[in-house]
């Protein structure tokens, strides 16, 4: 089993692979809303496959308190 680090240091590089995809798509001319929506589809679609409806269901039910907590936000608030 991964310690703490050697997870924080996958869960970078696979975010840091993400963005380069997110990137060259943006630079062949999808628009970041068709991007982050395609995204989200599939990762909703694979999380589906592996755990179920019900438990992502659940995890999306999370989805509102993270987004207004700021757990998704890049800039700093003022």
């Amino acid at each position: 089993m991964p310690s703490e680090a050697e997870e924080r240091a996958h869960k970078r590089r696979a975010l840091d692979l993400v963005l380069d995809a997110w990137e060259q798509a943006v630079r062949e001319g999808a628009a970041p809303e068709v991007v982050a929506s395609v995204a989200i589809y599939a990762a909703l679609a694979d999380m589906t496959e592996r755990y179920g409806e019900d438990a992502v269901a659940e995890f999306c039910a999370t989805l509102p308190e993270r987004v207004r907590s700021g757990e998704f936000s890049v800039r700093e608030k003022q």
